[in-house]
């Protein structure tokens, strides 16, 4: 499924209040500045806090 660009370009992550990123193969929403993914649930876009997954970070290398 894809998301429509329009609404891509106007959605912002409600933390940071700065641009999504669509990652179509996990149907969510990435806010790379907070750090976190919003999922899409049947085509619409779940943008509630409590509701986004903590992205899996690698810590940097020493």
């Amino acid at each position: 499924m894809s998301l429509d660009p329009k609404l891509l370009e106007i959605l912002v992550c409600p933390l940071t209040r700065t641009p999504l990123r669509f990652d179509e193969a996990a149907q969510e929403l990435v806010s790379d500045a907070a750090g976190v993914a919003y999922p899409i649930r049947n085509g619409v876009p779940v943008l509630l806090i409590d509701e986004a997954r903590p992205l899996d970070r690698k810590p940097p290398k020493q």
